[in-house]
């Protein structure tokens, strides 16, 4: 479903000097499972998921998301942007449409209530009918458990409900796959069950997922696969036997030795 090859990515730091966050992605998430991301802070995981539906445009490489595949090597036909900027603006937004994302901020529309928030992609975007995706809304509403809320605006919803109705809204566009950026990194333990309930029943769906989580029993509860990430590359990939079970290269067993208990609660 989802593969990037030789990803690399930088940011400007002044004039002269730039900040590798990429150096060299190789990465690939299988249809219908979910991919657990990672690593310690600073080691790419964010700006992998972002360069994925392109919030971040890679330097070099290549990416392919449900068949679609753009390429950012210097000399093919997409140079990197910030050198040539031949990416069309329609390509980044063919492709997004195949994934939806779930940020750790939520970023709902605040003038907005929860069911306009759900209904704005699939109407403005996808151009369905007002009825269809009103109706599309309200269920996915009662699959979160935000039913009794769809006419609430965000700013009088807990961080746990704002997430809720961010994942519906992500799920709205009907995508091929869903990226989950941190997704409880900003809500207490309570909350993050809320959070956490609805994404286990997304994975028993078998919907394709991808999810940068510092949570590792949760990683190792839902995933099929986990990469670990480590300074700008995917240093370890597997299933969650391996990763958890088996002899690792030092740099991971030593980051899971080095959580704290509270790493491992849901």
């Amino acid at each position: 479903m989802v593969y990037l090859n030789a990803v690399k990515k930088s940011f400007k730091q002044g004039p002269h000097k730039t900040l590798p966050v990429l150096r060299n992605i190789n990465f690939h998430a299988p249809r219908g499972k979910t991919t657990a991301l990672i690593g310690p802070s600073g080691a790419g995981k964010s700006t992998m998921l972002r360069c994925i539906n392109l919030l971040e445009i890679p330097d070099e490489g290549a990416l392919r998301v449900a068949g679609k595949e753009i390429r950012f090597d210097k000399n093919e036909k997409y140079p990197p942007l910030g050198k040539s900027h031949f990416i069309r603006q329609k390509e980044i937004l063919d492709l997004r449409r195949h994934t939806g994302m779930v940020f750790q901020n939520f970023q709902l529309f605040p003038h907005k209530t929860v069911l306009e928030n759900i209904m704005e992609g699939p109407v403005l975007v996808k151009k369905e009918s007002p009825r269809e995706a009103r109706a599309f809304a309200l269920a996915l509403l009662e699959k979160v458990e935000m039913s009794e809320k769809k006419d609430s605006y965000p700013s009088t919803l807990s961080g746990g409900q704002q997430q809720r109705v961010a994942i519906a809204r992500a799920l709205g566009m009907r995508p091929d796959v869903l990226l989950f950026d941190e997704p409880t990194s900003a809500l207490d333990p309570e909350l993050e069950r809320e959070v956490l309930k609805v994404i286990r029943t997304l994975v028993e769906e078998n919907n394709t997922m991808i999810i940068v989580t510092h949570n590792l029993l949760f990683a190792r509860e839902v995933a099929d696969f986990i990469a670990f990430l480590d300074d700008g590359e995917v240093a370890t990939y597997g299933t969650p036997a391996e990763i958890f079970g088996r002899a690792m290269p030092k740099r991971v067993t030593d980051f899971i030795a080095a959580m704290s208990p509270e790493d491992y609660t849901i």
